[in-house]
Formats: structure tokens, C-alpha cells, sequence
């Protein structure tokens, strides 16, 4: 297939290099074999690139070749847009799944992505270096501008053990009262972050350390029992529509 030109805009690329007027923005080999190889674009095509930091630009191809190439910034069209300070805490799963929560973490607007390991946690390991191009790639499709970072997995001890006084979590316990009614409860739309339990649920160790905390709170997501990545979307989704920007 070879795209019409009024259509190349349309493709967006994460660039880590700064973004302004006229400014030459190299391309790895990986990109350059996407652009010229996979989509078939060539010198003079337009798409849309940004940083995670400088907004949206407009950049024309200067330079093509599947090893290489350079493109140029030609304007700004949209700027930086920064989710709300919301954090994502959740149990590693199978591939697929963990692959779906950074992708629909990101979709959502979470600021930061936390793998945690649990008492109950099914995987002992995750490659932080492919979650992080999950976020990308989930941001080069949904329109973002701003790219979360996906954190490499930490226990949840020593997670908690060092968290800000100000920052309040929303644990998702299915026992107690509703997330909605909880988190209007509350109010407050300062730092706040999401935790998601492994299958198994938290270890009763863990639940006590959870309930001790004062920036815990804790809200059910309804009266089903709920899939961790399920869960993820849900207490993400609610959080926006009562405190996020989606208000």
C-alpha cells in the first residue's frame, strides 16, 4: 500500500530528540525501516512526531533510507498535554495482560506505571525496557503527547515504606463500599495513585499494612469480582470521571 500524501500526516512517531522550528530530528534504524520499509513513505512526506515534552509537531521527511533518516520540524500543532498527577500500581501478569494494562494505562492518562511485587504476585520478572515501548506505542496511536514511564518492577514493601505523606491510594478492595462514593468522599484531586492486587489478592500481612496507612483508601468496584487487568481499566476510568480531567 502507498499512502497519499493527505493521509501521511496522520501517521505519529515518538522522537527523543528536542522538537522546534526547523529543527533536523535524526532517526534510529529501527524508525527509519518503519517509516521507509513498513509504510513506504518517501522524501517530502509529512507525518507527526513529538517528545513527551515539546507537544505535537508537523515534520516533513528531508532525508530517506532504511538505515537512517532526518526529518524536519515545520510547526506546532498541539501543545504539551500532561495527565493528572495519578499514578498506576499494579500486579505483574501473564505477558498479554501485563502488555494490556501499560497499554490501557497509558490510553487512560496515568502519569507513572508501578509494576509491584506482591506476596501473591504470578510473575517474578518483567522486561521494563518492552513496557516502556508498549507506552509509547499506546501514545503514538491515541493521540497523546505526553508518555508515561513505566518503572521497572519493585517490591510493595519497599515501595510503600518510602511513600509521600501527600500522595493517597486507591486501593481496590472488592469488601468494602464503592469507589465512587469513596472518591467523591475525598474530594481532593492532588497526587493520588491507583493499586491493583495480583489474582490471588494481597497476603492478610499485607492487607494490615494497607489499611494501617492514612493516604489509603479503600473502595470496591462494584459487586463482581473483577479480572486484575479489568480492575485496572475500571478504578482508572472511575478515578478520571470523578477527580480526573475528564471532569
Amino acid at each position: 500500500m502507498v499512502w497519499r500524501k493527505d493521509d501521511m500526516a496522520r501517521i505519529r512517531l515518538f522522537v527523543d530528540q528536542p522538537l522546534g522550528p526547523g529543527q533536523p530530528v535524526p532517526l534510529a534504524e529501527a524508525q527509519a525501516h518503519y517509516l521507509f520499509a513498513v509504510m513506504r513513505l518517501e522524501p517530502g512526506a509529512v507525518l507527526s512526531i513529538f517528545n513527551g515534552r515539546d507537544g505535537e509537531w508537523r515534520a516533513t521527511v528531508e532525508k530517506a533510507g532504511r538505515r537512517g533518516a532526518v526529518l524536519t520540524c515545520v510547526e506546532q500543532t498541539a501543545p504539551l498535554r500532561l495527565p493528572p498527577d495519578l499514578w498506576l500500581l499494579f500486579a505483574p501478569l501473564k505477558k498479554a495482560r501485563t502488555d494490556f494494562i501499560v497499554e490501557k494505562a497509558t490510553e487512560l492518562g496515568a502519569a507513572r506505571i508501578l509494576p509491584v511485587q506482591t506476596d501473591f504476585t504470578n510473575s517474578e520478572r518483567i522486561r521494563q525496557d518492552r513496557l516502556q515501548a508498549h507506552a509509547v506505542e499506546a501514545a503514538e496511536q491515541c493521540g497523546g503527547t505526553f508518555v508515561p514511564e513505566v518503572a521497572d518492577l519493585v517490591p510493595l514493601d519497599r515501595l510503600l515504606a518510602d511513600w509521600p505523606a501527600d500522595r493517597r491510594i486507591l486501593w481496590c478492595n472488592e469488601h468494602l463500599t464503592g469507589a465512587r462514593h469513596a472518591l467523591l468522599r475525598e474530594g481532593v484531586r492532588g497526587p493520588w495513585a491507583v493499586l491493583i492486587g495480583p489474582e490471588g489478592g494481597f497476603s492478610e500481612r499485607e492487607q494490615a499494612r494497607l489499611a494501617a496507612m492514612p493516604q489509603v483508601v479503600q473502595a470496591s468496584l462494584g459487586p463482581r469480582i473483577l479480572r486484575a487487568d479489568t480492575a485496572a481499566v475500571a478504578a482508572l476510568t472511575l478515578w478520571q470521571a470523578v477527580l480526573g480531567d475528564w471532569v
